[in-house]
């Protein structure tokens, strides 16, 4: 066959699992549905009141067409970004394709679909919930990376300046770490399963978008017929496709900041502590 019929062949079947398969395995998210996947990450990750972990991953692509430094990363290549917040079980709960690779920073977040209906709160999130019987509310939230905003409904790491001899932060960016590389996880296998996503792929960006949209589709499908072990480990390193984002690290409320270290007390308290954090953190294992 001629390459602009394999080209259009591949776009339809692209087209058809989004159009088709896309409502099935990556529905709009509903309250009970939120209330599975915070269930799913406290049993999973020991991370209670937590609906999905937030991240971002650079798909390379060829130089579009008169597109000149557009689409140019920090990396030096050309990519679109896909963002994407993750349940317990590595699948998408939903996703934002195509933003410039160029815009390295959170404002990819916080001008996405993903980054307006948080804002917005229209994502059917459910109400607050204590974490302890007789507690305070507190909300259900996403975990993402220091290149993240902290939100009330966004947590992120306590900055390594912070740091120093705190032990109580270094347990809370600890178990944070621990819900949060969920995501890294998930882009992993991804790029396992379809290999064009470990090169350039050689299309203009309107028909990657559609392939990234299809390969997520099918991601979530074969994450239903297969079961994953909670410590799984990948041996493709994550990339990060969010930088400079001090501007949103001064746009941090003082409510967030209460949330973050409701959490942090939580973590450290004999109800929310597991056995084995403490020495994870003295030994040096991920706490940033």
């Amino acid at each position: 066959m001629g390459f602009s019929t394999v080209r259009e062949i591949v776009k339809e079947v692209c087209e058809a699992i989004w159009d088709n398969l896309g409502p099935l395995v990556m529905p709009e998210p509903t309250e009970e549905m939120w209330k599975k996947v915070a269930e799913r990450y406290k049993t999973m990750w020991h991370f209670p009141n937590c609906i999905g972990a937030i991240d971002g991953k650079h798909i390379n692509i060829q130089c579009p067409i008169n597109a000149g430094s557009t689409y140019y990363n920090y990396k030096g290549s050309h990519s679109i970004v896909l963002l994407a917040i993750v349940d317990a079980d590595y699948k998408f709960i939903t996703i934002d394709v195509g933003s410039y690779g160029r815009n390295s920073d959170g404002g990819i977040f916080s001008n996405s679909i993903i980054g307006k209906k948080l804002h917005n709160n229209t994502l059917n999130i459910p109400k607050p919930n204590p974490l302890l019987e007789n507690g305070d509310p507190l909300p259900y939230v996403f975990v993402g990376d220091e290149a993240f905003p902290l939100k009330p409904y966004l947590l992120r790491p306590y900055s390594r300046n912070s740091l120093g001899d705190n032990e109580p932060n270094k347990i809370f960016n600890y178990r944070l770490s621990r819900a949060r590389r969920v995501v890294e996880n998930a882009f992993g296998i991804l790029a396992a399963r379809w290999r064009c996503f470990r090169g350039h792929i050689e299309v203009q960006p309107e028909f990657v978008d559609k392939i990234v949209l299809a390969s997520c589709c099918l991601h979530n499908m074969l994450c239903t017929d297969n079961e994953f072990e909670p410590d799984l480990e990948l041996n493709q390193v994550p990339e990060n496709a969010f930088l400079n984002i001090d501007a949103l690290r001064r746009n941090s409320t003082r409510e967030a900041t209460q949330i973050r270290d409701a959490f942090k007390d939580y973590f450290n308290s004999d109800a929310g502590s597991v056995v084995w954090q403490v020495d994870s953190v003295r030994k040096g294992r991920i706490h940033t």
